[in-house]
């Protein structure tokens, strides 16, 4: 997994009070922000865990297309997380906020670690890695949402087993170094089969960004946005302006870059 140079942006502002209280805003109207959001469950679990009475604001900007397979809530989570532990003053560890990230979602512990790492299990196995070479990604985000527990579902509908994992890819997990040009043979994504079948413009946008000089275009997560890697900079602007064309899609081009709170392919 790998951070990428699209952010939301989060401001917490906390004054002192008799009782703990959390207000979330954001500037997305479809977005909750109720204890349904994973911005405002962070907040509590931190305020829970260290038993301090705060009134928290916290505004929310989004820049990361919501239900698009780019762990956006997951890091929002995580800058939560990280946020509240230092206005507050309080030394949490790596894994102790990596543990309180669990709760929330399988993405979150990536975040505390990123802009690279190898992630296993459900999430919870976290081992960072040093990712060599320079890349740009596009992102194309058709405008439409794939649900993460639908893709699930499909997926064990659809294949009968699950396949090995090659001697290469098995290798990833005794390296702490590696460089662009190896990874990227090695990319796939199980999800694409379902995931295509329902919707084809995905693998409409996979051809189209293979065409415009992407090395390799896939799936992000269980979609809906799908991603290019570029060698440099101006070919990626380039695809991503052709990308945007498309009625009703967005496309960035962003570096493979980051620090935690940032988007993950």
């Amino acid at each position: 997994m790998h951070t990428v140079g699209l952010n939301d942006e989060l401001t917490l502002t906390m004054r002192p009070a008799a009782a703990s209280r959390i207000t979330l805003r954001c500037d997305q109207a479809t977005l909750a922000v109720d204890q349904t959001n994973l911005v405002y469950r962070a907040a509590d679990l931190v305020l829970a865990r260290v038993d301090r009475a705060i009134d928290l604001s916290i505004s929310l900007t989004k820049r990361i297309p919501m239900g698009a397979g780019l762990g956006g809530g997951s890091s929002d989570a995580a800058a939560t997380i990280l946020g509240l532990t230092r206005l507050l003053g309080v030394e949490w560890s790596v894994e102790q906020m990596a543990e309180v990230g669990q709760q929330l979602g399988s993405d979150v512990p990536f975040f505390f670690v990123g802009p690279a790492a190898c992630v296993r299990g459900r999430g919870e196995h976290v081992r960072p890695i040093r990712l060599t070479g320079e890349r740009w990604i596009v992102l194309v985000n058709p405008g439409f949402p794939v649900a993460t527990k639908w893709a699930y579902q499909q997926l064990a509908a659809t294949r009968s087993g699950v396949r090995p994992l090659s001697a290469a890819v098995l290798a990833l997990d005794h390296r702490s170094e590696l460089d662009w040009s190896e990874v990227i043979p090695m990319v796939e994504n199980d999800f694409e089969g379902p995931v295509f079948a329902q919707h084809p413009v995905l693998a409409q946008i996979k051809s189209q960004l293979l065409s415009l000089g992407a090395e390799v275009a896939l799936l992000s997560g269980s979609g809906a946005t799908m991603f290019g890697v570029f060698k440099g900079q101006s070919a990626a602007q380039q695809a991503a302006h052709e990308c945007a064309r498309n009625p009703g899609m967005a496309a960035y081009a962003v570096p493979a870059t980051g620090v935690p709170s940032t988007t993950v392919l």
